[in-house]
């Protein structure tokens, strides 16, 4: 894939950084609120590495961890989560970057969390848990707001992470609803719960909340207010409010509901001037807002005065920073104000989100426009935003947001913007789904598209031809022929250039000009450079390696294959369809070289061709054929023949792949025709047993794990048997400790 290069924005990236930063902020304690300091010492003092604090809104929760904070001697490592966190490589990079930034640990840990899918778990998780593990000083990781993760992925994530806290350190998360990672954790007695009888305020506490508002509270009304709230903390906080503005307060606090939040809101805000009430309302389409992002939402100016104002007014307005520029509102308080938004004007909400939309492209940041623009009806703005961001996202090392936003758009979405349902496809290529990827290139072949493409190629019939270039679904000559026909639309100064001349060189190989896709390889990797474009870089100085190692050329290879290894370290693309030939041609150089790492490259090539599959068939069967070679003259024959016929079930699908057919079927008859001896070892693991193999570190049952990979619990059963045959192991804990040891699971 190709990056796309846009003008910049002012501030581009700034704004992102500044939102990540008010992400990892320790806020505060606030003024007002009840001491909670038996509560931290108990916590402190227990030992226990999980430490869940577990209550519905307005319990005090946040307000805890930030008094925590403020007393912990360790080093704090704070994340502030919002729904936009409900994504395994986003949460584990923030995990990553809080606890860089309390420990002094290497900051590239946070790069190291990038991924999409199975990697998230098979090799970012476990590699965060190692670091936590291994930290040289004890910590305190708190989790604000867990309850905003609902994906599973999310939560196996993090199970792996909370078994990397060493003893000294803690893992603390507040959530308003059941922690998920709890259940196992009881039942072996590292996990400490307060919930809502622990948090839930007495008279005393009663008192200290009315004596912060200046008011003196009686020992009789502190029982009728404690008892009216059921100790509820922002209850009773809201009724020292009002019993300060002049109310009744043995009316204030009466009524049926429970938590008597609706009237009690509602009598916090009806006091206010209604262009107060409009702001609040308004603004709680926000997260998180500064006075420049509500002046833009509001189309109006002043919001700096009027944020100061609230803020000094105790409106349930957290700061998220010290320099009092960013701040949410108590969720509670939002909750309550997009309840009232909807009441009064609910038409408005729409263009609120566009407005939103609207500041953040401007400044820069483009992936919390498309996340406001996904609240708007205006599906045709945020596709051909998505279209814009995506490849340069891809290209970030975050695949899994621009899966995300396409899954969020829906096929109907994308297939109404024919560019979009070529990057689609082209997701599904290099992240290992072929499926996926053959159902949008088969509905492409229906589609038009004249205006120039959002995605920065010449055409979308140009980006149409690419796609199809790579999926070679029709045999060799039609993908030359599409190739060919891309490469005529690019121009030299296309971000796509780099793209279709490297197709192109496929299609020569396919074709058995090897010294015309050399000339067409070389000139690829030179714009991949120029453009920043590193996965086509790594293809194809891989390819150059390759063909340079068939002729005998190894000083050649050895500089290309360093190169295109080295970009796959720096860039993190390990686990992607593109990186896979140039890791089979590290082994198949180390083999050549004498030195001991051929076995750690061989595993690392294997570990990742379970994402190169049909979907770029010349990839998939050049790396298996690459990667059986070297086994063969290893002397591992069952494994060479085990990629023979992983080969042979790409070629049921993709019959006709010119000469690289011959290659294979060469190669075949050499196998056929060695000694017997030759088929001694243990088959390798099949891709379908590698995707499963991350989740045998968490304790989802074996019909938990089938439902996370689609498959049936028997399924499950038997590939989990045929894992523990292949590395010699009788039990799960034993199949990850070896997997991990000889490099299938982490680093």
């Amino acid at each position: 894939m190709a990056e796309t290069i846009r003008a910049v924005r002012p501030r581009a990236g700034t704004l992102d950084l500044l939102l990540l930063d008010t992400k990892l902020a320790i806020p505060a304690p606030r003024d007002g609120f009840v001491s909670r300091a038996s509560l931290i010492d108990t916590a402190r003092d227990s030992g226990r590495a999980v430490v869940a604090i577990t209550a519905p809104s307005g319990y005090g929760k946040s307000s805890l961890l930030a008094q925590w904070a403020a007393v912990e001697d360790r080093p704090v490592a704070w994340v502030s989560l919002d729904r936009f966190d409900d994504d395994a490589a986003t949460l584990l990079t923030l995990l990553a970057s809080a606890f860089a930034r309390a420990t002094g640990a290497d900051s590239s840990i946070a790069d190291d969390m990038r991924g999409h899918g199975p990697s998230v778990l098979g090799r970012s998780a476990p590699r965060l848990a190692a670091a936590f593990r291994t930290s040289p000083q004890p910590f305190v990781m708190m989790l604000d707001d867990l309850h905003e993760l609902n994906s599973p992925a999310c939560h196996d994530a993090l199970t792996l992470v909370i078994a990397g806290i060493p003893p000294g350190s803690q893992f603390v998360a507040a959530s308003r609803v059941e922690q998920p990672h709890l259940p196992r954790l009881r039942t072996s007695g590292a996990t400490l719960e307060l919930g809502v009888d622990d948090l839930a305020l007495d008279a005393n506490g009663a008192q200290q909340i009315f004596a912060e508002a200046d008011l003196l509270l009686s020992p009789d009304l502190a029982d009728t207010v404690t008892a009216r709230t059921e100790g509820w903390p922002v209850g009773v906080y809201l009724a020292a409010k009002i019993a300060h503005d002049g109310a009744d307060l043995s009316i204030a606090v009466s009524g049926d509901d429970r938590y008597v939040a609706d009237y009690l809101y509602r009598e916090s805000l009806s006091g206010l001037p209604d262009d107060v009430q409009r702001f609040l309302r308004r603004t709680a389409v926000l997260e998180s807002f500064s006075a420049e992002l509500c002046d833009g939402l509001l189309d109006e100016r002043g919001s700096q005065l009027r944020l100061l104002e609230l803020e000094a007014m105790n409106v349930f307005l957290v700061p998220l920073d010290r320099r009092r520029e960013w701040y949410r509102y108590h969720p509670l308080f939002r909750e309550f104000l997009l309840g009232e938004l909807r009441r009064v004007e609910p038409a408005s909400i729409p263009e609120l989100h566009t407005r939103a939309a609207d500041w953040y492209e401007c400044n820069g940041s483009a992936a919390m426009a498309i996340e406001h623009l996904l609240q708007t009806p205006d599906g045709d703005r945020c596709v051909r935003l998505v279209a814009d961001v995506a490849l340069a996202t891809y290209q970030a090392g975050q695949l899994q947001t621009v899966q995300r936003w396409i899954t969020a758009l829906g096929d109907r979405a994308v297939a109404a913007y024919p560019p979009l349902a070529v990057l689609a496809g082209w997701s599904a290529v290099v992240s290992g789904h072929p499926v996926t990827a053959d159902r949008w290139a088969d509905a492409l072949e229906g589609f038009s598209y004249d205006s120039p493409p959002a995605d920065g190629s010449a055409s979308f019939e140009s980006g149409r031809a690419m796609l199809r270039a790579m999926m070679c679904a029709h045999g060799p000559e039609q993908a030359i022929a599409d190739a060919a026909f891309a490469l005529a639309e690019e121009p030299d100064w296309s971000v796509w250039r780099d793209q279709a001349l490297c197709l192109a060189a496929e299609g020569q190989l396919l074709a058995g000009d090897v010294e015309g896709a050399e000339a067409l390889f070389t000139e690829a990797s030179d714009v991949a450079v120029s453009n920043g474009n590193h996965d086509v870089h790594v293809l194809a100085d891989a390819e150059l390696a390759m063909v340079a190692m068939d002729q005998g050329r190894w000083v050649e290879a050895a500089g290309r294959i360093d190169s295109a290894v080295a970009s796959i370290a720096e860039h993190r693309l390990n686990d992607y369809a593109t990186a896979v030939p140039a890791l089979a041609g590290a082994a198949r150089l180390s083999l050549h070289r004498g030195v001991p790492t051929v076995e750690r490259d061989l595993v690392r090539a294997m570990r990742a061709r379970q994402f190169s599959t049909y979907a770029a068939p010349t990839l998939a069967v050049r790396a298996r054929l690459s990667l059986a070679k070297t086994y063969f003259a290893v002397g591992d024959g069952t494994t060479s023949r085990h990629l023979l016929r992983e080969i042979a079930d790409i070629e049921l699908r993709r019959p006709a792949l010119g000469a690289l057919g011959d290659d294979v079927r060469a190669f075949r008859s050499v196998v056929d025709s060695a000694a017997p001896g030759a088929a001694n070892g243990v088959p390798p693991l099949t891709p379908a047993e590698l995707r499963l193999l991350p989740y045998l570190q968490t304790h989802l049952t074996m019909p938990e794990i089938g439902a996370r990979l689609f498959v049936s619990r028997n399924t499950v059963s038997t590939e989990v048997g045929s894992i523990y045959r292949k590395l010699g192991v009788s039990s799960r804990s034993d199949a990850v400790d070896r997997a991990t040891a000889i490099g299938l699971i982490g680093g």
